[in-house]
């Protein structure tokens, strides 16, 4: 977590007024909370990433068999008819 207050005292330590060092306090902050992920961002996406693994190892492998048999019984419908 980003401690604005002790940055702003950096930065009035530094030669920075007390607005300036309050506004860019804020503002880097502003910036952390928007841009930077935290471990729980982390963590969720690989969670995500986990279940999107899960998904195309086993469920896309069962579709890919149904539509296979679909086919083949189409086929067989039809060679059944031609004949």
């Amino acid at each position: 977590m980003f401690d604005t207050l002790a940055y702003a005292k950096k930065l009035k330590s530094a030669g920075f007024t007390e607005d300036q060092a309050e506004i860019q306090a804020e503002a880097l902050a502003e910036i952390i909370d928007e841009k930077l992920a935290t471990k729980q961002d982390i963590r969720d996406l690989q969670r995500d990433i986990k279940e999107m693994e899960i998904r195309l190892k086993y469920g896309l492998p069962l579709r890919l068999g149904a539509m296979m048999a679909a086919s083949m019984a189409i086929v067989v419908a039809i060679v059944n008819l031609i004949n």
